[in-house]
């Protein structure tokens, strides 16, 4: 993801409009595949399955993570006072949430003085339902750590939370790395990646996958899946499975089959980090020979991917969750 913080702005301003434009249509299109479970939400881009089986997503706009229940899609305010995303950004403020046990933790990102804004970059802990605490300043540790390329946003742009082994990961799409935080904020590097744009995460014991948005253009070969070993000396990237654009999420279904989020198409040659086209986004089945299965199509800007049993539950850029069944049964289906 790099680019100036002028065309961080300019970009901002088209991925707004885009999703402005876009229509929503999974369920109306694939009425049978997925319903609505909310929407009206300002900012999403990330979500969990807290301990209670509530789905948690972040209200970047507003500074809040809001809680949804997965039968009534219910939503309540879980936690709000973290730093919000800042005007006219796309990106930004809190993108993703996580639980350690029964304590979560938010990431925040893009808010900081080199982008204009006048927050920290971080992670944060909800102690305080009001009054989130700092407990890792990544911004200042991408500053003081650049990656050995040119980058135009020093802070980088983190975009996922993953819970592991006492710690969090977070990837980073700008700076195209992983770093591993602890919870008491110790920030280390964990691999660094060639211009792939690292997004959403799943882990399966020490074994990291990791989706992969690729370089603008988006192209199909481009959006893919990797892995690596967290504890394997040279943390050597493995290849999982490749052929659809924009790959933003990866996570395991009930089953311990390997499923994957594409946002779509690329709508063109358009600034790093704007969407993809509108109705193009799709949910996959990661196969063993390295190939995808589409099981659900024309999903709305989809940006993560979370699943309760065989439920798959997936938010979009444009403040909406959808809820897909048996998802299992899908993969004989097609939607």
């Amino acid at each position: 993801m790099r680019r100036s913080i002028r065309n961080l702005r300019r970009s901002v301003v088209l991925a707004v409009t885009l999703a402005a434009m876009a229509v929503p249509s999974v369920a109306r299109a694939q009425s049978t595949a997925g319903r609505l479970l909310a929407s009206g939400l300002h900012g999403t881009i990330g979500g969990t399955i807290g301990p209670d089986g509530a789905l948690y997503v972040p209200e970047a706009a507003d500074g809040e993570i809001t809680r949804i229940d997965t039968r009534t899609g219910n939503a309540t305010t879980f936690a709000a006072g973290l730093p919000k995303r800042q005007e006219g950004f796309n990106f930004g403020g809190a993108m993703d949430v996580a639980f350690v046990h029964s304590t979560a933790y938010v990431l925040v990102t893009l808010v900081s003085e080199d982008v204009g804004g006048t927050d920290t970059d971080g992670i944060y802990r909800i102690d305080d339902r009001n009054h989130p605490t700092l407990v890792a300043d990544i911004g200042a540790f991408s500053i003081d750590n650049p990656p050995g390329f040119p980058i135009d946003v020093p802070s980088g742009l983190q975009f996922a939370l993953q819970p592991v082994f006492g710690g969090l990961l977070v990837t980073d799409g700008h700076h195209n790395r992983v770093l591993y935080v602890s919870l008491g904020g110790t920030i280390r590097q964990v691999i660094q990646f060639g211009n792939v744009v690292p997004t959403g995460m799943a882990t399966r014991g020490a074994t990291v996958y990791i989706a992969e948005v690729g370089p603008v253009p988006y192209l199909p070969e481009d959006g893919r899946v990797k892995s690596f070993n967290l504890f394997a000396p040279s943390r050597t990237e493995r290849d999982v499975a490749s052929g659809f654009s924009a790959i933003v999420d990866v996570e395991f279904g009930c089953s311990g089959k390997l499923y994957a989020l594409s946002q779509g198409d690329s709508p063109g040659l358009v600034d790093p980090a704007d969407p993809a086209a509108p109705d193009s986004g799709k949910l996959l089945r990661v196969n063993r020979d390295g190939s995808f299965s589409v099981l659900v199509d024309k999903l709305d800007l989809p940006s993560s991917l979370d699943f309760v049993g065989d439920t798959a539950f997936v938010v979009t850029l444009n403040g909406e969750v959808w809820k897909i069944n048996d998802v299992s049964k899908l993969d004989h289906h097609h939607r």
